[in-house]
């Protein structure tokens, strides 16, 4: 198992928001999904989004340790692709809007820990925790959900995945950036802290 799919591990403990019961309606993440963002995908029509995930912006970028620009959304992207293929994760759904045919959802996977166990692993927890993701904000600069800003403060400390490079578009100041622009009341008193 990976540094980083290890720390994601260690993080399960205080970040899953929800326990599997016989009454849960899991369900898997479809092959036929299509990838939006590195925290969404649709599949028939559905919008799918990982709750207090934040990926990196498309159309955004940061320079690699080559010195090559590379789109930042595009990076977030390929490790949600990756890890869904690689942990199959059954996701539950914990909230949605109807009207824009939205579902945001947690989702777990069962992942072998070496021992001869498995440890659970809470994908936005494991895409924070290698750098690929980001702690949702409110508009109030709070965490959508508190355990995914504990993951992103140990990533960023840690430099890992996408922390590593000094030119990092990290997105919630681009979205408060943009209300503040926008003018904004709940973005007008400056940048969420971090």
């Amino acid at each position: 198992m990976s540094k980083a799919l290890a720390l994601a591990t260690a993080f399960l403990a205080v970040s899953s928001p929800v326990c599997a019961d016989q009454a849960s309606p899991w369900f898997p993440v479809p092959a036929s999904a299509v990838y939006l963002t590195g925290d969404s995908w649709i599949d028939n029509g559905v919008t799918y989004r990982l709750y207090g995930v934040q990926s990196c912006i498309r159309g955004t970028s940061f320079t690699n340790a080559r010195g090559v620009k590379r789109d930042c959304g595009e990076a977030s992207l390929a490790m949600l692709i990756a890890l869904t293929r690689d942990l199959r994760p059954q996701c539950y759904e914990a909230a949605k809007t109807p009207q824009a045919r939205t579902v945001f959802v947690f989702c777990m996977a069962q992942r072998p820990n070496g021992t001869g166990m498995s440890a659970r692993v809470d994908l936005g927890t494991a895409l924070i925790a290698m750098g690929y993701a980001f702690a949702a904000l409110t508009p109030n600069c709070r965490p959508v959900h508190p355990p995914y800003l504990v993951a992103q403060q140990v990533a960023e400390k840690s430099r890992a995945g996408l922390w590593a490079f000094s030119d990092l578009p990290e997105p919630n100041a681009i979205i408060f950036g943009a209300l503040r622009a926008g003018g904004s009341a709940a973005a007008a008193t400056g940048e969420c802290p971090r």
